[in-house]
């Protein structure tokens, strides 16, 4: 019974003992103010921090859709994003989603790029093949960190994200591939330019795969030797 109604029924018997406020503070000065019913409890899932200092260090990896020739038949495209480069490191598209076809594409990534042992983080976003016990053992079996989103916070994961927008906003970009070759041809094109053509704007308008491969450093002179030769011939100008 709650103190209050406790309360109300001493006086309706003649007694007081003392007021409802004081009820209440001897009651949880003995620990009693509490929920007495047992209460599910969820993990507290904290925002993941992805900081890579260096290519290689941490990728990002999701699955799109990609609409095939009919209506409810897509293709998936899977890709791997480093965080540090923004450059795509690894991609296929496949006509499901499978933890099978995810490990297999993950695993010959990281072969590609020569990862070690503790070298690298992986994020994902919470769905059933980026926590699935085939991918998890691949990462056991790798030496891979994994890190995940929080449930229901697609911002967790706002490289691929964005990565996939930057596609699906393309001229290029059809609404629906006519079958899994065209998808593929597609998605092929896409990455070229995307990694070698494309002036990133989160990393200081270069592309990709310059800042991956180190050649950023000398694309950086140069533009400042062009910015310092307008300048001379324009001094004030700029």
């Amino acid at each position: 019974m709650a103190p209050k109604s406790i309360f109300a029924t001493l006086l309706d018997e003649g007694i007081y003992h003392c007021s409802t406020s004081t009820f209440y503070r001897i009651l949880n000065a003995n620990e009693q103010v509490r929920e007495r019913r047992n209460q599910r409890t969820h993990p507290e899932y904290h925002k993941p921090e992805l900081l890579a200092e260096r290519p290689n260090e941490v990728w990002t990896w999701d699955i799109t859709d990609l609409r095939g020739p009919k209506k409810w038949n897509n293709y998936k495209l899977y890709l791997i994003l480093d965080i540090f480069s923004r450059c795509v490191v690894g991609w296929a598209v496949y006509e499901r989603e499978s933890s099978v076809l995810a490990e297999r594409l993950l695993k010959e990534t990281c072969k590609k790029h020569g990862i070690r042992k503790e070298q690298l983080t992986i994020h994902a976003d919470r769905g059933s093949s980026m926590r699935s016990k085939t991918v998890g053992q691949l990462y056991i079996e790798l030496g891979v960190t994994k890190s995940h989103s929080r449930p229901y916070t697609s911002s967790d994961n706002p490289y691929s994200e964005s990565q996939f927008k930057t596609m699906k906003y393309r001229p290029t970009y059809s609404n629906r591939f006519s079958c899994i070759q065209d998808a593929r041809d597609f998605v092929r094109s896409f990455v070229h330019w995307y990694n070698h053509e494309h002036r990133h704007s989160g990393i200081g308008l270069m592309p990709p795969a310059a800042v991956h491969s180190g050649e950023a450093h000398e694309l950086r002179r140069k533009r400042n030797e062009v910015l310092k030769g307008a300048y001379s011939a324009t001094p004030g100008s700029l």
